[in-house]
């Protein structure tokens, strides 16, 4: 048990990154593309398909986890 709470400030960091890495792939219009009037197919279309829907659920999985990682800090 001792060692899993020694690992839990590691893995709270690797899904700290992991959840910034997954909020910022999911910018739209952001850039210089965006500047220039790219991605504007992307805007008018106001479902999220293939990989992006993989990204978004996978960065509320992360910060899903990332919460109760700092719940189980807190109570141990």
């Amino acid at each position: 048990m001792n060692v899993l709470l020694e690992l839990i400030p590691v893995i709270q960091v690797i899904l700290s990154i992991l959840l910034i890495g997954g909020v910022l792939l999911q910018q739209r219009g952001v850039g210089l593309g965006g500047a220039f009037g790219g991605g504007m197919e992307e805007s008018s279309f106001g479902k999220r398909r293939g990989a992006e829907l993989f990204i978004f659920r996978g960065t509320m999985v992360i910060a899903i986890l990332l919460v109760l990682s700092a719940i189980i800090t807190l109570l141990a």
